[in-house]
């Protein structure tokens, strides 16, 4: 089996002899398909760069975000390259600021998904028996309850706070993270050094620290940045509804007063298109990064005969090729 999951990215833990080779970290792993990949380079470049301008915001933004800088609507100019708001308000300086409330409701959501999801994932694939059947029942319910109006709902009961969004799409996010984690957990589980660790009286606690988690971090790290761009686009959708904190500066809260005040009937496309266009950026700069980390941390993506990157069909030697 060793010589089916062996990829050029990754050194897997073998078997060999009952034994646990050392394997490269995690973070190392990520280094490696940073530095091996475009797409990942490209994802992890931009990322950090629309991290960066949100952080450096208060220093680096031309104008203040309750600053009226020019005529209500007005447009792009070189003076304002995104034009104005409603307000008068430039749209660079709306756009860096609201980036920290969004990318930190993303970043937020992500750790409270990921926690419960690799939690129960862990529990269930490690546990097995009528842990793993009550738990991936209650997960199944969830995944088949449409999220978006379910987040709306629990929003509406709560409240619109910065907390309760943050909350609502991290406690229903979860469902992936779980069913990935359990069926690596499955896997991992029916090793020989996990069996030995178990008879030579190890407790559940410890294997599951020392040897079962260290083999889940990479997926978890990899499904980590793909969560963080459903998290972002969830945080919108709820601000465009009017769901959000509105004393929050976010992406989707500008989307929505530009909506709510008459852009579109005005022409004031930019109030609407570069706000929406941020999102998008962030959505395909985690996807290209989350993507090529899976890949390489889930050989099995790669080897698979139904994989799209893999597939091809092999024509016959012709006649007089050696």
């Amino acid at each position: 089996m060793s010589s089916i999951i062996e990829s050029p990215e990754v050194q897997p833990v073998s078997d060999v002899g009952g034994e646990k080779e050392p394997s490269i970290g995690t973070f190392a792993i990520v280094w490696q398909v940073i530095r091996r990949r475009p797409s990942a380079a490209i994802g992890a470049a931009v990322l950090l760069l629309v991290i960066a301008i949100s952080l450096l915001a208060p220093v680096i933004a031309p104008y203040g975000i309750h600053q009226q800088v020019g005529p209500v609507y007005g447009p792009p100019s070189f003076k304002h390259p995104l034009g104005l708001d409603d307000g008068g308000i430039d749209m660079l300086s709306l756009i860096m600021w609201g980036g920290r409330v969004s990318l930190t409701v993303g970043l937020a959501a992500t750790v409270v998904a990921i926690f419960v999801g690799g939690t129960i994932g862990i529990l269930t694939g490690y546990l097995g028996g009528v842990t793993d059947t009550v738990l991936m029942r209650f997960t199944d319910y969830f995944i088949v309850i449409p999220v978006i109006p379910l987040m709306m709902v629990i929003a509406v009961l709560w409240g619109p706070s910065l907390s309760h969004i943050i909350l609502v799409i991290g406690l229903l996010q979860w469902t992936t993270t779980a069913r990935i984690v359990r069926a690596q957990v499955r896997s991992v589980r029916e090793r020989v050094y996990i069996r030995r660790a178990r008879a030579i009286g190890g407790g559940h606690l410890r294997v599951v620290l020392r040897h079962v988690l260290p083999q889940v971090a990479p997926l978890l790290v990899a499904n980590t940045v793909l969560t963080i761009a459903i998290a972002v686009f969830s945080e919108t959708a709820l601000a465009f509804l009017g769901l959000s904190d509105p004393s929050r500066t976010s992406w989707g809260t500008m989307i929505q007063h530009a909506f709510a005040r008459t852009a579109a009937s005005t022409g004031a496309w930019w109030a609407i298109v570069y706000p929406g266009v941020a999102v998008a950026i962030v959505i395909m700069a985690c996807y290209l990064l989350g993507q090529a980390i899976e890949d390489a941390m889930n050989p099995r993506l790669k080897v698979s005969h139904v994989s799209v990157r893999t597939f091809g069909v092999r024509l016959p030697p012709r006649e007089g090729d050696s």
